[in-house]
């Protein structure tokens, strides 16, 4: 069995535990395998094989977890366009009471909403910018 097919079977191998345990960082993984597959046909020695698989899975990883690191410390969930899908929604808002709330349509149903931060309540076509438990908050849609 030559180099490479070592390492392509280690590299299927990985993929496959990706797909039963659901482990990113396999995949990742994954493409150091590869590397030191394609360091093996072109003739690379197994040190540099090796090296090649352990230098682009291992720099893969590291880089895979500072993106999320990052990225992580972001907003909140009631926040997030990418775990609530109402976020940059549009709502109407006909009238608001003094206790700075108003009452808006949206999905079917009646829902309260509050204005943002450093939001003036005004009428017209307003964004949802949270969602905090059955409350809205909204601030004005630019035209």
């Amino acid at each position: 069995m030559t180099d490479s097919t070592l390492w392509w079977l280690l590299a299927g191998a990985a993929i496959v535990l990706e797909l039963l345990t659901g482990t990113f960082y396999l995949l990742m993984l994954a493409t150091g395998l590869v590397a030191g597959a394609l360091a093996a046909h072109a003739g690379a020695t197994l040190a540099v094989q090796i090296v090649a698989a352990a230098v682009i899975g291992g720099g893969a990883v590291m880089g895979w977890n500072l993106f999320r690191k990052k990225n992580a410390a972001g907003t909140r969930a009631g926040a997030n366009p990418d775990v609530n899908l109402d976020i940059g929604e549009t709502v109407y808002v006909d009238s608001w009471q003094p206790d700075g709330s108003t009452s808006v349509k949206y999905r079917g149903a009646q829902w309260k909403a509050v204005h943002a931060t450093g939001a003036l309540p005004s009428h017209g076509a307003h964004r949802i910018v949270e969602v905090r438990g059955s409350q809205l908050v909204i601030e004005k849609r630019e035209p």
